[in-house]
C-alpha cells in the first residue's frame, strides 16, 4: 500500500475516503515518525508556506522516500533541502487564481485612486482628482507560466494591450532578452516570475530607468526580483508607481522606508492566501496520489534530486 504523509489534520480527514487505498499518516515533520513507519513513507506532502530548517531534515528519516510534493509555486526555498535521489513536485496551479485576482486588484487600486480615496473617505473628504484608466494602457506581463496567464486571462477584458515576456520565446510569447525594449513602452509591468539565480534583481536600477514616467510595477512574485532600493529611489522621487505583495526581506520590518513611499501600495504576500486555497490543494493532492497509485509520473515535476 502507498503510504502518503499529510501536513495537518484537516487535510487528513478530507482525504478519508482514500484509506482503503492510501496509508495516510498525519505528519507535520516537528517529530520523528516511528521507524517502522518512516521506513514505508513514499511521498511527503508538505504544510502550507513553513521553511524552518529543522523541519526539512526531517525528510531524511524516511529512507524509502521517493516524492516530496509542495503546496507552492515557489520551490527555490526546497531544493537544497530535498534529499538525493527525491523528485520535487511544485503546485503549480493552486495559487493562480488568487494571486491573479490579487494582481488584477493591485493595479486597479493603482489606477483608480483608491487608496486616496480612502483616505479621504476617513476624513470626510469629497475627493474626486482625475484618474488613470487601465483601458488602452501597455500591460507587459513578465513570466509566462501559470500565474501570468491567469493574469492576462483576467486583464484582456479591461481592453488593454497585453505583451507576455518569458525565459524563451515561443508562441506569442517575447524572450528576456527583449525586457529592456519592452520596458520602455509599459504603462504596468506585472511580474510572475519565480525567485532564484536566474531573476534575482531582475528589475535593476538601469531595468527600471527604463520604464516611462508614471508606470506602474506590480510584484505579485518574489521580492528578490527587484532590486528594493533601486525601486525606493524611483518611489521617493516620484517617477514610477508601485503595488508589491512581496518584500525583500519579508515580513518587511516596520521602519523600512518602503512602508512611507510615495504611490505605493503594500499587501503582506496575500496572493494564494484565500478560503479557496485550501480545496485547491486537496485537488492536486488527490491527483498526485491517484498518479502514484496508477503507477504514473506525477505532475509538477520540477527538481529530480
Amino acid at each position: 500500500m502507498l503510504t502518503v504523509t499529510v501536513p495537518d489534520q484537516e487535510l487528513y480527514d478530507r482525504l478519508d475516503d482514500l484509506r482503503d487505498r492510501v496509508e495516510l499518516v498525519l505528519w507535520d515533520l516537528l517529530e520523528p515518525l516511528p521507524p517502522d513507519v518512516a521506513e514505508r513513507v513514499r511521498a511527503v506532502q508538505i504544510g502550507h508556506y513553513w521553511a524552518a530548517p529543522e523541519r526539512w531534515r526531517r525528510l531524511y528519516e524516511a529512507p524509502n522516500l521517493a516524492y516530496v510534493m509542495l503546496p507552492s509555486a515557489g520551490f527555490e526555498h526546497a531544493v537544497p533541502r530535498i534529499p538525493p535521489g527525491v523528485t520535487l513536485c511544485n503546485g503549480r496551479g493552486v495559487h493562480s487564481t488568487g494571486t491573479a485576482e490579487l494582481a488584477v486588484a493591485l493595479v486597479l487600486a493603482s489606477q483608480r485612486g483608491l487608496v486616496d480615496a480612502l483616505a479621504a473617505q476617513r476624513e470626510g473628504l469629497w475627493h474626486n482628482p482625475p484618474l488613470r484608466s487601465l483601458a488602452d494602457r501597455r500591460v507587459l506581463v513578465v513570466g509566462a507560466g501559470s500565474v501570468a496567464q491567469a493574469v492576462a486571462d483576467r486583464l484582456r477584458p479591461f481592453e488593454v494591450e497585453i505583451t507576455l515576456v518569458a525565459r524563451t520565446a515561443r508562441d506569442g510569447i517575447h524572450p528576456i532578452g527583449e525586457l529592456a525594449t519592452l520596458l520602455s513602452r509599459a504603462d504596468i509591468v506585472v511580474l510572475t516570475v519565480p525567485g532564484g539565480s536566474e531573476t534575482y534583481h531582475l528589475l535593476d536600477a538601469e531595468m527600471l530607468a527604463r520604464l516611462p514616467d508614471a508606470a506602474l510595477v506590480v510584484n505579485v512574485a518574489r521580492g528578490s526580483v527587484i532590486d528594493q532600493d533601486a525601486l525606493l529611489a524611483e518611489l521617493s522621487s516620484g517617477r514610477l508607481r508601485a503595488a508589491l505583495d512581496v518584500t525583500e526581506p519579508e515580513p518587511l520590518p516596520a521602519d523600512h522606508p518602503l512602508w512611507s513611499a510615495p504611490n505605493t501600495i503594500i499587501t503582506a504576500h496575500q496572493g494564494g492566501n484565500t478560503d479557496a486555497t485550501y480545496g485547491r490543494v486537496e485537488a492536486l493532492v488527490r491527483r498526485q496520489i491517484g498518479h502514484l497509485l496508477a503507477g504514473e509520473e506525477p505532475e509538477n515535476i520540477v527538481a529530480r534530486l
